[in-house]
């Protein structure tokens, strides 16, 4: 059994939920957004929660019934707080800014990389830093995970793209291989 999808999903106030025909739409003060919820699982709004329940008792749908309830779950907590992503630019002479709402990385190569801003994203930079934000919790991940690709950390001085938080192990040079 499913212990996550057994717990009701709490609909805070300022934010609407309307369920039809397996589709869930939430919308909120920082925007709105939809999920198709498969014909598995049942969803039931009662009395400001959502309640999640399996049509069948198989092992996939027992997979989706969690799955699902933590997906409305994020969508809620997106459209009321949002999400964001932080990035730390690391080497010499890599810049990063914002023009309009796209960003813009000088990394090394011999033209600056364009990211576009996809719908519901918005960038932000402060020093070295890289800020992704927006509501959708898969999708700011998504884009910080391609601002990231565009020059990963290599593991010799560490210069490149990588999450705040993020531990890079590094190599010994030349110096130590030798000897």
């Amino acid at each position: 059994m499913s212990r996550i999808g057994q717990k009701p999903v709490l609909i805070i106030p300022g934010v609407e939920v309307k369920e039809a025909e397996g589709r869930v739409e939430v919308k909120g003060p920082k925007g709105q957004l939809f999920l198709q919820v498969p014909s598995e699982i049942k969803v039931e709004i009662k009395n400001s929660e959502i309640h999640f329940s399996p049509v069948k008792s198989d092992k996939r749908t027992k997979a989706l019934w969690g799955l699902m309830r933590t997906l409305v779950f994020n969508m809620i907590e997106g459209v009321t707080k949002g999400f964001e992503k932080r990035l730390e630019i690391n080497g010499v002479g890599f810049r990063a800014r914002v023009e309009g709402k796209d960003l813009f990385l000088d990394v090394g190569y011999s033209h600056p990389i364009k990211i576009d801003a996809r719908e519901g994203i918005t960038f932000s930079v402060e020093k070295n830093v890289i800020i992704v934000s927006g509501p959708d919790k898969e999708l700011v991940g998504q884009v910080a995970a391609e601002t990231r690709r565009v020059k990963p950390p290599e593991p010799y001085k560490g210069k490149g793209i990588k999450y705040v938080n993020e531990v890079i192990k590094r190599k010994l040079g030349k110096k130590a291989a030798g000897g």
